[in-house]
């Protein structure tokens, strides 16, 4: 009888393994091990892909072993020990048989709870993929074998959910949401698993979609572009100024692009006779709206075959200008050439004060300083919002003060701000937030 009582024991470390197993693996490495051949694979795949009733087999078997336990594992250690405290201490029956039943529930406790959920749980949370591959077999059997028990008790539970109104379990349940793949990735990144780079290119990848057109696109003003009635030498004279393969060709102002032309093909222009035009080498240009995602974007782009796309207003006229490498940089960061001479965008100057450019975005701002700039749909960038809240030309010197920071225009250019200084305001107190939330 102890033998059987310890065969219920293994028997409800064995369910549980399987529960918390099926709840732990990846489908994901069990579909590679599949693919790979591995056979408990593919079988540990088909019970995972109905978890609901594979986790009703597990509740049942842990229910059927845990009563096995108490109605047959209690009175045979009882009996065992019963005879240490007649023939040892001379207790009356009686008195022997209350304490070898206490003690016998206590023992039958500890190995229940310690053998039979501790220790199994634990290891079906450390070794998912080894325990479901190793359970996934016989778990089977045991649901075909008790189905029909198992059915019942599936339809009555589905059918009290439904007085509720609550759904049952199902296989998406299991998927992650955005926000819980961000906290997987943070601690895979505390945890070694990834280094900073890979985390930081994943938790790019979760903004990337969410980014428009407006967001990531060179403005207007800064927009070099070649017009139709441009000499030969003076587009070459451009394209020794600035550098750049690509630029967009406009008719009589930025607000009519009709094309674009590629450096590769200005050299088409050489030796032709003076009266050949810029506009007989111009190339189609992607036109879209501001508001457009940045991943439908790139897909267009594709499509399109072309690694530039002008971003008209909801006026038609030219808002800016999105290439392919802006894109890219949204996943990779900054990608520089060896013609690039722009300074960074966010300088730290000394501890807790930094100069940024005036189009750096406010999502940027509010991850680098732990602040919160609120709703705002009318601008993106730290210099459109400083603009709009002083509703007027702006100067060097203007500021602003938000949360722990005083925002100060270093350097402007007509209507923009092209420089902003950023000072923490109250240093002890910032410092107190960071280390609380650290």
């Amino acid at each position: 009888m102890v033998l059987i009582a310890l065969g219920l024991v293994a028997l409800n470390a064995f369910f549980v393994l399987s529960e918390f197993a099926l709840v732990k693996v990846r489908r994901t490495r069990l579909q590679e091990l599949a693919d790979n051949g591995h056979r408990n694979a593919e079988v540990a795949l088909d019970v995972t892909a109905d978890i609901d009733r594979y986790l009703s087999a597990t509740q049942l078997g842990i229910t059927m072993a845990s009563l096995g336990l108490g109605w047959l594992g209690e009175p045979a250690i009882a009996r065992l020990i019963s005879p240490v405290f007649i023939n040892v201490a001379g207790w009356s029956p009686v008195y022997t048989h209350t304490i070898a039943g206490i003690i016998a529930f206590a023992l039958i406790t500890l190995l229940h709870i310690v053998l039979g959920e501790l220790v199994p749980k634990s290891i079906a949370i450390q070794k998912a993929e080894q325990t479901a591959l190793f359970t996934a077999g016989p778990l089977k059997l045991f649901f075909r074998v008790f189905y029909p028990i198992i059915w019942l008790f599936n339809e009555l539970s589905r059918l009290i959910l439904g007085t509720f109104n609550i759904k049952p379990a199902n296989e998406a349940d299991l998927a992650h949401t955005e926000e819980e793949l961000r906290m997987l990735v943070s601690a895979s990144q505390e945890h070694g698993f990834l280094d900073m780079v890979e985390g930081n290119l994943l938790n790019k990848v979760f903004t990337f979609s969410d980014r428009v057109a407006r967001e990531i696109m060179i403005p207007r003003q800064d927009i070099i572009t070649l017009y139709t009635d441009d000499t030969y030498e003076d587009v070459l004279n451009m394209v020794r100024q600035h550098g750049h393969t690509r630029y967009p060709l406009c008719e009589t102002d930025k607000d009519h692009v009709i094309g674009l032309i590629h450096v590769r093909d200005i050299f088409k222009l050489s030796g032709n006779p003076p009266g050949k035009r810029i506009t007989e080498i111009k190339r189609d240009i992607l036109i879209v709206p501001e508001g457009m995602l940045i991943s439908d974007l790139l897909q267009k782009m594709r499509q399109s075959r072309t690694h530039m796309a002008i971003v008209a207003d909801e006026f038609g006229g030219t808002a800016g200008l999105v290439t392919m490498e802006d894109i890219l940089e949204e996943l990779v960061g900054e990608i520089h050439d060896e013609f690039d001479v722009a300074p960074p965008e966010i300088t730290i100057i000394e501890e807790g004060e930094y100069e940024v450019s005036g189009r750096v975005l406010l999502e940027e701002l509010e991850e680098l300083l732990d602040i919160d700039f609120g709703e705002n749909d009318e601008v993106d960038t730290i210099g459109g919002l400083m603009f709009t809240i002083l509703g007027r030309r702006p100067e060097v010197g203007d500021h602003i003060e938000l949360g722990c920071y005083r925002f100060e225009i270093s350097e402007v250019e007509g209507m923009r701000i092209l420089k902003v200084k950023v000072h923490e305001t109250n240093p002890s107190r910032l410092k107190d937030i960071r280390t609380a939330s650290s």
